[in-house]
């Protein structure tokens, strides 16, 4: 069986097909014994053997792509590359984020470089997954350094479907269809739990709160103490929501001539109860064309255009906050519009709380338009020794948003509305466009037991930012009007209270690179490059980006070589260096106008801003030693990898000298390292039955190695305080830790730091409060008495999966997991310091009301005090979870008479299970904070395709 590939792409792209396969006779129906097909690798501008790789990477194909339905095909590689954490979101069409081997910037971008068809783009929101053939994940620094600047994080190389050469055309047709829905949804106290906790509170406005909720609205028939509301917010703001996919794609060639056209739509609608969707086209079109014996040109384009109706995200902390005993509409509310919204502000609240008022009164409508192109031209000088080829990329986005702040009235006596002169629009237009242009020159020459690849080549970048808003309010008179979208334009604002904005900027340069592979008898193997990459950014204009790489294949030495169980081991090593320019420039100095008085008389002067930005590159060192085995007819393989990855010259800030305003420089230093580890099983029992176990797990730990001298630099927020320390993990949380609550006021009176704080102030402490861990044994409970709580980044993740088939019939099951962080609850910490909103249902449950009844949480009377509102570890929660990713049921039909034809049910995310039991979301940012975010949904969908 023979495999031809074509390399469009000058950049890395792995492109592997399966190492093995069984195949089947037709006249005889004989089974015929696996055997490995040649595993091609497009390694920097230039192909290899897979076998010949002396660094780490990981393929995911296009068969387990399309297995999730979702808007980004990104989402799609969560839980099946190690040492790669995705963390997904719910919102439609939402980009997940990615990183690879841990955070390693503070201001830079952590996010990968991704590569389609050799044409670098931030993301892939263009792409539809039916689109894509693989993904490939360059991990160590050894792979990416000779990509430059942009491939600082890892490498996500992407190679989409394209044509073959003598190859008739083939007409494929997919869709899938679907519904998704909330789960893990945060449960929130009901209305009797609500009113019990208020009452018990001894707190008078929140009790007359309950009063007059019952005036106004009953009493409840099943509890006269309660008012007769019962809303469940979670319940009332959000809904089921449809999906829906449709690719259509011709691929095919002839002698001369190899050909993919496609087209893409995708729809999504949000779970969130507002005008909230996602919805995208793309057509995309390949050609590979062999022009002479010694040239080939070819060409691929992708558009795009996508639109997005954003969630609010203040409704979020308002479905959060709102109390169960107000309803929805309060129809007393006469002349509201466009609802009557119930006003919390009625019954005693400070705030209005409906946060129907806010969705209803949204559109939130984005507009993004792309065009991702390349042509090339490959030219063999030599035949089989000496090509030359040249490739130009372009790479378009275009951003228009419109976001709408409209008018409604739900009353006058408490201003729940938002008047005409308050609604407003903004209109923003973004441009990101840049062009890379390459030209390289490679060598490849066998001799003897020598195989010798080299390569040489530059690079010209160009990459161009610009953007523009206008914010205007309208006014009574105005021509608009909430009912017709045709008049909400800028040109219908007042004049003279319009605020607009424009930026942009211009970064260039040119690269030089270069590489040698070099092979001996098939089993020694070396691989060097070397990248000087310009750019006009930084005062540095040019640095410099070796990386190195070695590998013995030991399975190919004599001593090992007749083993049967033994197909292969290899052990690698590797070494490289990467410069990230995502770092912000110098930001210039400023002069504000200042006024004084000398001698009785005004003096008008400058004040000048006293900080000194040092700003450049950061680099990043890392070595990685890795193995690669396959084992017993290839059924089983292993990959495992340990690196190190030191980020130097790290932007932090520094402290001022004179002043007070903080510097930016590259004086820090951060370390990640870990082992990853990822092993899989694949066998067939008979001719009927066969089946398949992957598992990864990946161990990582950051530290802060150097502040330049610094002890530790604050960051968070000054309520809920994160640092940067040497020797712990970046943004560490740092607060008081707690031991338990006070059950009596004999514990009371014998704990020496609330004996202290009752000193200084009589009832301070209280059974039923929390009891925090003396530090430092002084019996005064300060800031002495902090300690350093936990890291918000996981230290390990993990995924698998598993699977069957049975003639015809395919199940497979994938999961994910992480732990080993911990998540602030903003909400909950929130809820402690603001009086007059909802609680969580486990708060309320399990609160403390008498000696014995909780050693973890508060009384209802305790949690408004100051006391318990310490950033403490009571509002970090374990970040651990484990969730059921994807089960996919299938079935092919492949008949001589019929089309082929294949038909799948999909469960997408249908279960997960936390350490937490109110985070809705346990995948929160970098940073650790949860602000309640956009509920990750479970889709359910059903999906057909069809080949011609």
């Amino acid at each position: 069986m023979k495999n031809t590939l074509k390399a469009t792409s000058m950049i890395a792209v792995i492109y592997l097909f399966t190492g093995y396969q069984e195949l089947s006779a037709q006249a005889k129906n004989d089974s015929i014994k696996e055997k490995q097909i040649e595993e091609v690798v497009m390694i920097g501008y230039g192909t290899a053997k897979k076998v010949d790789l002396t660094s780490s990477v990981a393929t995911i194909k296009s068969t387990e792509i399309v297995k999730t339905p979702a808007g980004q095909a990104a989402q799609s590689l969560q839980g099946k590359v190690a040492g790669v954490q995705i963390s997904s979101f719910g919102s439609p069409g939402e980009a997940p984020k990615i990183n690879i081997r841990g955070i390693k910037s503070l201001y830079g971008d952590n996010q990968p470089l991704f590569v389609v068809d050799g044409i670098f783009v931030d993301n892939i929101d263009f792409l539809n997954s039916n689109d894509i053939q693989d993904f490939t994940v360059l991990k160590d620094a050894s792979a990416s350094a000779i990509y430059g600047v942009k491939a600082a994080n890892g490498v996500v190389v992407i190679t989409t479907k394209g044509g073959s050469y003598n190859r008739k055309a083939k007409v494929s047709y997919d869709t899938y269809f679907g519904v998704q829905s909330a789960y893990n949804v945060t449960k929130m106290a009901n209305a009797e739990q609500f009113t019990n906790f208020a009452l018990e509170s001894g707190s008078a406005s929140e009790i007359a709160s309950i009063e007059k909720a019952i005036q106004r609205f009953g009493r409840s028939r099943v509890n006269p103490n309660i008012p007769d509301v019962n809303t469940d917010w979670y319940k009332e703001t959000l809904r089921l929501a449809a999906i829906q996919n449709h690719s259509l794609s011709v691929e095919g060639g002839s002698e001369k001539i190899a050909y993919a056209l496609g087209g893409d739509f995708f729809k999504q609608d949000g779970i969130l109860k507002m005008k909230n969707s996602f919805e995208r086209f793309n057509v995309r079109g390949k050609i590979d064309v062999k022009a002479k014996d010694w040239l080939t040109v070819g060409s691929s384009m992708i558009f795009s255009r996508s639109q997005k109706y954003d969630d609010e995200v203040s409704a979020w902390r308002q479905i959060y906050y709102a109390v169960p005993i107000l309803p929805v509409y309060d129809n007393s509310y006469t002349g509201a519009y466009p609802h009557p919204y119930a006003d919390a502000m009625a019954i005693g609240y400070r705030d209005h709380q409906n946060p129907f008022a806010t969705m209803d009164n949204s559109d939130r409508l984005g507009i993004r338009t792309r065009m991702v192109m390349n042509v090339y031209a490959d030219v063999s000088l030599i035949p089989k020794e000496l090509t030359f080829k040249s490739m130009l990329s372009y790479n378009n986005r275009q951003d228009n948003e419109r976001l709408m702040s409209l008018p409604y009235f739900s009353n006058s006596d408490y201003g729940f509305q938002r008047t005409l002169d308050q609604s407003s629009i903004t209109r923003g237009n973004y441009t990101n466009e840049n062009y890379i242009w390459d030209n390289t020159l490679t060598y490849n020459k066998k001799f003897g037991d020598h195989d010798l690849t080299l390569m040489a080549g530059a690079s010209y970048r160009d990459d161009y930012y610009s953007m523009n808003s206008v914010q205007g309010f309208f006014y009574d008179g105005s021509p608009f009007s909430r009912d017709r979208e045709q008049t909400w334009y800028i040109r219908n604002t007042a004049v003279d209270g319009r605020i607009s904005d424009d930026f942009g900027t211009r970064y260039y340069g040119t690269s030089y690179f270069g590489r040698l592979s070099y092979k001996f008898k098939n089993r020694y193997i070396a691989y060097a490059t070397f990248r000087n990459e310009g750019s006009n950014k930084y005062a540095e204009k040019y640095v410099n980006l070796p990386a190195f790489g070695v590998s013995w294949v030991a399975s190919e030495e004599s001593f090992l070589k007749d083993a049967s169980w033994l197909n292969l081991l290899k052990f690698r090593a590797g070494w490289g260096r990467l410069a990230n320019d995502a770092i912000p420039i110098n930001r210039p100095s400023t002069a504000l106008a200042a006024n004084t008085v000398f001698d009785d008389n005004l003096v008008s002067g400058s004040r000048f801003s006293t900080y000194k930005d040092d700003l450049g590159w950061e680099f990043t060192e890392e070595t990685n030693l890795g193995l690669s085995g396959e084992f017993f007819n290839r059924r089983l393989t292993l990959e495992a990898d340990y690196f190190i990855k030191d980020t130097k010259n790290l932007a932090i800030t520094v402290l001022p000298l004179v002043g007070t305003e903080s510097s930016l420089a590259n004086v820090g230093s951060v370390r990640n390292k870990g082992y990853e580890i990822s092993v899989g099983w694949k066998s067939k029992l008979n001719e009927d039955w066969g089946y398949f176990i992957n598992g990864n797990f990946s161990q990582i730990d950051n530290e802060v190695t150097s502040l330049n001298g610094q002890p530790f630099l604050d960051r968070g927020m000054a309520e809920f305080r994160q640092r940067l320390v040497v020797g712990q993990p970046m943004d560490v949380f740092y607060g008081w830790d707690i031991v338990g609550v006070y059950q009596t006021q004999a514990e009371v009176n014998a704990d020496a730091m609330a004996q202290y704080a009752n000193a200084q102030s009589a009832g301070t402490v209280k059974p039923g409060y929390f009891k925090y861990r003396d530090v430092n044994g002084d019996g005064i409970l300060d800031a002495n008495d902090r300690v350093y709580l936990g890291s918000p980044v996981p230290t390990y993740y993990y995924g698998g999966s598993l699977g069957m088939n049975y003639k015809n019939w395919d199940l497979s099951v994938a999961f994910y997991g992480q732990g080993g962080n911990l998540v602030l609850n903003r909400n909950r910490a929130e809820v402690f310091r603001t009086t007059g909103r909802n609680v969580d249902a486990e708060l309320a449950i399990n609160r403390w009301h008498g000696e014995g009844t909780s050693n973890e949480f508060t009384s209802s009377e305790g949690y408004r005090n100051g006391w318990n509102q310490r950033n403490s570890r009571f509002f970090l929660e374990k970040g651990d979870f484990f969730r059921v990713q994807n089960v996919q049921l299938g079935y092919t039909l492949k008949s001589s008479s019929l089309p082929e034809m294949r038909f799948t049910i999909t469960a997408d995310r249908p279960y997960l299970w936390s350490r937490s039991n109110v985070l809705m979301n346990p995948e929160v940012g970098s940073d650790g904070v949860d602000y309640e975010v956009y509920p990750t949904p479970s889709v359910f969908t059903f999906g057909y395709s069809i080949k011609f």
